[in-house]
């Protein structure tokens, strides 16, 4: 399996209303400083796999590169219950999620 189709059954595994960091999904894909690739193979991902819920460790939203796209992460994400603080951030205490190993 390569890194993108593990990163893919990484991101499957989060629950509706929780959330995960880029570093959190290389970590568990057994590449802990391949964070930036976990945005690469999200870019390119499968219609089915829930993206929208792979986030920055801060909690904060990446910027998309693709028009349109801006708020659809936020929106997907509120549509599923997650809360943002008054910065725009996820409250990842309440709703991040820590996996298990593949």
């Amino acid at each position: 399996m390569n890194f993108f189709e593990k990163v893919y059954e990484i991101v499957n595994t989060v629950p509706r209303g929780c959330v995960m960091s880029y570093g959190q999904v290389a970590a568990l894909a057994g590449s802990p400083r391949m964070a930036r690739q976990v945005g690469w193979a999200l870019h390119v991902c499968p219609d089915q796999v829930p993206w929208h819920r792979i986030i920055r460790k801060d909690g904060s939203l990446p910027e998309h590169s693709s028009p349109g796209t801006e708020n659809r992460q936020r929106t997907l994400l509120e549509e599923e219950g997650v809360i943002f603080d008054k910065n725009g951030r996820v409250k990842k205490e309440f709703f991040l999620f820590h996996g298990n190993p593949l």
